[in-house]
């Protein structure tokens, strides 16, 4: 399997925040994770990415066992991150923001800057023509050379997906990137998760905006109060009455 989360537990003190979750990720595919608020995917998330160590369980990536490692490990393993919160640097342009996610692909050192400073730049030259072609996925070339943060909230959204993907991930992992979008730009979105699935990296998606999930993901994963309680494809998932429930309420509460 690509990837495997096996009973994982998260802890904080008397509250359990996921509670002996078990599924896996099949490679070049877009996996969704859904559940109301306060549910765990974000703890989930967190365990994966390396900002958390799991109470109890194990990760399993590529037949490797992660859990545990330090968030530049998991980089390193081939992980990829975006956040609910923008997280862009103020004072850099949007070709920066992406280049700067390059920096542990260098292999000049500061050394060699300085007394081959031909090598220096040539890798460099290498690291923008990398970055450019991600602004060209994304379809936001033409604001290379703006500051991020003076660009449409669904614009900079772009652009932090752009800047995970410089980090040459195999998984990328997407924490609600439809949220404070446009019903055009969620759309658009779509597309882009779609070709990025192509290039060949999979996808692992927490999202509320359910038209996106049911319109892009292969496989559902759905959580409730930190425990799972459905997986498959669109169709089980939508009709799943634990699922209608978690989202809307037993019928007597209604």
């Amino acid at each position: 399997m690509f990837l495997e989360l096996e009973h994982l537990t998260m802890k904080f003190g008397g509250l359990v925040a996921v509670d002996d979750i078990s599924f896996s990720v099949n490679k070049g595919e877009i996996h969704g994770l859904i559940g109301p608020n306060g549910s765990g995917k974000t703890t989930i998330f967190n365990m994966l990415s390396g900002y958390y160590k799991p109470t109890s369980g194990k990760i399993v990536f590529e037949g490797k066992n992660i859990t545990g490692l330090p968030a530049h490990k998991v980089t390193q393993a081939g992980f990829a991150r975006t956040f609910q919160n923008l997280r862009l640097f103020k004072s850099m342009t949007v070709l920066e923001n992406v280049m700067v996610s390059m920096g542990h692909l260098a292999k000049t050192q500061l050394l060699n800057v300085m007394f081959n400073p031909i090598a220096a730049q040539k890798e460099n030259d290498l690291f923008t023509e990398k970055a450019m072609k991600l602004l060209d996925l994304l379809d936001i070339r033409q604001y290379a050379h703006n500051l991020a943060v003076s660009l449409p909230y669904g614009t900079q959204r772009r652009v932090e997906i752009a800047r995970a993907l410089a980090t040459e991930p195999k998984i990328l992992l997407l924490d609600e990137p439809a949220a404070g979008l446009n019903e055009v730009e969620t759309n658009e979105l779509a597309e882009i998760l779609t070709t990025i699935r192509q290039s060949g990296i999979t996808i692992f998606l927490v999202e509320h905006d359910m038209k996106l999930v049911m319109g892009s993901c292969h496989e559902i994963t759905v959580i409730d109060y930190g425990k799972k309680i459905a997986e498959g494809d669109c169709d089980c998932v939508r009709s799943d009455p634990r699922v209608i429930e978690a989202y809307l309420g037993k019928e007597e509460d209604l």
